[in-house]
């Protein structure tokens, strides 16, 4: 059997993790608001028209944070028309998808929504069709308390409490010409300035992150960034990066591979940020939001059929396999890897469209292959990542060389009491021994070695069948004088939590 070594050291750490390195993504799209979390005639739905089963598999999840309403979408979007009497709404064609939205669900009923699922809300604004005026007045409908227009507004739409929204995103995707109102970075970073100022100067409290590129091979890749910083950084606190990863080709290897290039894009703006820095001579250091991120690929061929100007139609339905739920889990290790930086990242989306839930209209919901690494990384992924050293062995594939056969990170627990390693092995044959060798850390047992695994590449859970990929605690993760082995089976995810010794 292949062998792997990983060398902890309690003293070398990457950094903390900011828990909304696990947030979500919810745009209206498809059917992710309509059908999605709301279907008022659904057997499970309450009072408000809100699934309670979907919205139980949001809270074990454990989502710390979620991005709304988009997406394209929010860059035509008018945030007026989501609020008042909701049979005042207008119905608008939705450019950016080629749908009708009914705005029967908006800012005040989302906001509700997240706060019954537990999460706080990352709120986008429209830099697209509209700009500063817009943005200012929705900082002041959700998180003023009284005594203005658009605060009394919101209490008399029946919210008399502020939503305290404190993550807002300037606009989506600025750069890319499919964008409602795309911009160079010059235009760009000169609107986000002064949007920034004045959405700072009704609510000082809030953080702000400004549009990076829409992907690493945009033409203008590199240049956004630096541009976009020269004329924002002192007023905005993050800058966003996206990345989707597919196999139309059928190539396994080079589809794990993938998120080697996820870690060179992280580094790449890292270090442009740095540049801007130096160059601005500012002691402020700009974060990472990795605001959008999945394996999207599955439903490309079908988006193309859909009825244009239909209501919530099956949309960017990625039906998820085994295979992409290991990606997805090195995804999640890559993002813990750099969480010194990265401190935001949503996994786009949550429900429905290109997402860890699915749901039947009138019908159940279920639980995707990638619902589970995303599941363990929050649950059992908060604490201090510690900076660790991995001997594996190493293949190529056809856009990468020395590719890692186990991709590990280790994360302590905030009480240090436990520590968590998770990690996946890319060999699509063999084994593989990892021998971890823990420093410093004292006496240490394998409470539990959880394997997600199967036979079939390419299985996936349905309706008819929610529970043919699921995890297991079939592991064989044991301590042996002081160090922990464990047998990593071959295309498999695995999560060994260990405990502390009293």
């Amino acid at each position: 059997m292949n062998t792997a070594k990983m060398i902890l050291n309690k003293d070398y750490v990457v950094g903390e993790v900011d828990k909304r390195i696990y947030g979500s993504f919810i745009e209206h799209l498809g059917r992710a608001v309509y059908g999605g979390i709301f279907e008022p005639n659904h057997p499970a739905a309450g009072k408000t028209g809100f699934r309670r089963d979907v919205a139980e598999m949001v809270k074990e999840l454990q989502v710390p944070i979620i991005r709304y309403p988009g997406g394209n979408f929010v860059s035509g979007y008018n945030w007026e028309d989501g609020v008042g009497p909701v049979d005042k709404r207008p119905k608008r064609t939705e450019l950016s998808w080629a749908a009708i939205e009914t705005n029967a669900v908006g800012t005040n009923e989302f906001c509700t929504w997240a706060k019954e699922a537990g999460a706080d809300i990352m709120m986008a604004v429209n830099l697209g069709t509209r700009g500063a005026d817009a943005a200012r007045n929705l900082v002041e409908y959700c998180n003023h308390p009284e005594g203005t227009y658009w605060s009394d507004l919101r209490k008399l739409h029946g919210y008399a409490k502020p939503h305290n929204i404190k993550t807002w995103c300037l606009g989506n995707e600025m750069d890319g010409p499919w964008q409602i109102g795309a911009k160079t970075a010059q235009e760009y970073g000169r609107l986000a300035c002064e949007t920034a100022k004045m959405m700072k100067w009704v609510d000082p409290e809030i953080e702000l992150v400004a549009c990076g590129s829409s992907g690493s091979g945009m033409p203008t890749f590199g240049q956004w960034e630096a541009t976009v910083l020269e004329n924002t950084y002192e007023h905005v606190d993050y800058i966003s990066l996206h990345t989707y990863y597919g196999n139309a080709d059928n190539d396994i290897k080079n589809f794990l591979a993938r998120t080697l290039d996820m870690d060179a894009f992280i580094k790449a703006v890292a270090a442009t940020c740095d540049y801007v820095k130096a160059k601005k001579h500012s002691k402020k250091k700009i974060k990472l939001s990795f605001d959008e991120w999945n394996v999207w690929f599955h439903s490309n061929e079908e988006d193309r059929k859909i009825e244009r100007w239909s209501v919530a139609p099956r949309q960017l339905e990625d039906v998820y396999t085994f295979e992409d739920a290991l990606v997805v889990g090195g995804m999640l290790i890559t993002l813990l890897k750099n969480a010194d930086r990265v401190k935001i990242a949503c996994l786009a989306q949550l429900v429905n469209v290109i997402a860890p839930i699915m749901t039947e209209n009138g019908g159940s919901a279920w639980r995707q292959t990638i619902f589970y690494p995303y599941l363990h990384a929050s649950v059992f992924g908060r604490g201090t990542v510690l900076n660790s050293i991995i001997k594996s062995p190493k293949y190529d594939s056809r856009d990468f060389t020395d590719v890692p056969c186990i991709d590990a990170v280790a994360v302590v627990s905030e009480d240090n009491k436990e520590i968590t390693i998770f990690a996946v092995n890319k060999d699509t044959e063999e084994d593989i021994t990892l021998d971890i060798e823990l420093n410093g850390f004292g006496t240490f047992g394998v409470t539990k070695h959880i394997i997600l695994e199967s036979s079939d590449i390419k299985a996936s859970n349905t309706k008819e069948n929610p529970n043919n990929v699921v995890p297991s605690d079939n592991g064989n993760a044991s301590v042996e004088d002081g160090n922990v082995k464990a047998s990593i089976k071959s295309l498999s995810w695995n999560v060994i939590r260990l405990r502390k010794a009293e």
